[in-house]
């Protein structure tokens, strides 16, 4: 299944994308795309469904984050062995974690807001994993059994908050709008394999990234397995799994983002996300 949210910020309703590609409203159903309701046996009751008895949502709508009431956001970084080469970073022996502000999601093609004071801002297109059972201290072997599904992540960054100064990454990663996720939640009986999937990132029309998920350093499954040593994760959290090469600090000279800029971005079966670049807002 693909599922999906709806309707303006903070008022977002359930959705699934039916194989005509009609949105058919799920709220009837569940609530929201949230907690348990990302659970197996709930994702299981939605797949039973007759999408064409399910409401037809009416154009126009905002196609709003895939998943709500998001408890953790966790990403990991220099995951592909080309990108940590073009940052000037050796490449983990482990996963190297860190997380990023639940205030910065939006959805997949609202605008993006350059922060106050920002000069090298960047982005980075990633597999995004949404976790539909609890996990703790789960083998590599069974944690995929732990996963809901998979969606197209758009982990943006400052770079000077994130690599200057006191040098935290979470600093660069936090901003509000420095998360677009979705636009679909692709349920994982339909990515079987997470690791063969291609993602691309364009701004203004040129391509700056075209990966695949074959070159992670650590995959999916042991990514799951490790987090869960450390923390219990939950029904909804996301983890954002490293971006492929390409990003503006790789770029000679570097290409910075600014206000009139377009990207584009996307993840083989798991949508398409598109962003205006904007000045800050007070």
């Amino acid at each position: 299944m693909k599922l999906l949210r709806y309707g303006s910020k903070g008022s977002e309703r359930p959705a699934l994308l039916d194989t005509a590609g009609k949105i058919r409203d799920l709220s009837g159903v569940i609530s929201d795309l949230s907690g348990a309701a990302l659970s197996p046996e709930s994702l299981a009751k939605l797949g039973a469904l007759d999408p064409e008895a399910l409401p037809i949502v009416p154009e126009p709508h905002r196609i709003g984050p895939c998943v709500g009431a998001i408890g953790k956001f966790i990403c990991i970084g220099l995951n592909y062995s080309d990108h940590a080469a073009e940052s000037g970073m050796a490449v983990p022996t482990e996963p190297v974690v860190f997380m990023k502000a639940t205030s910065a999601i939006i959805g997949p093609n609202d605008d993006v807001m350059i922060p106050k004071g920002a000069y090298k801002t960047d982005w980075e297109v990633e597999l995004g994993v949404v976790i539909g059972r609890e996990a703790k201290y789960v083998d590599v072997a069974d944690a995929l059994s732990h996963v809901a599904g998979y969606c197209v992540v758009n982990d943006l960054s400052e770079r000077a908050f994130q690599l200057e100064g006191t040098g935290q990454w979470v600093k660069g990663k936090s901003a509000d709008t420095f998360g677009p996720i979705g636009p679909w939640l692709v349920t994982a009986d339909e990515i079987p394999n997470p690791q063969n999937l291609n993602l691309w990132l364009e701004v203004d029309g040129h391509r700056y990234q075209d990966g695949t998920t074959s070159t992670m350093v650590f995959g999916v499954a042991h990514l799951v397995s490790y987090l869960s040593r450390f923390m219990s994760l939950q029904p909804g959290d996301i983890i954002s799994t490293g971006t492929p090469p390409g990003v503006w600090l790789g770029q000679k000279p570097p290409v910075y983002l600014r206000a009139g800029n377009k990207i584009k971005l996307g993840v083989l079966g798991l949508g398409e996300q598109t962003q205006t670049v904007i000045p800050f807002v007070p």
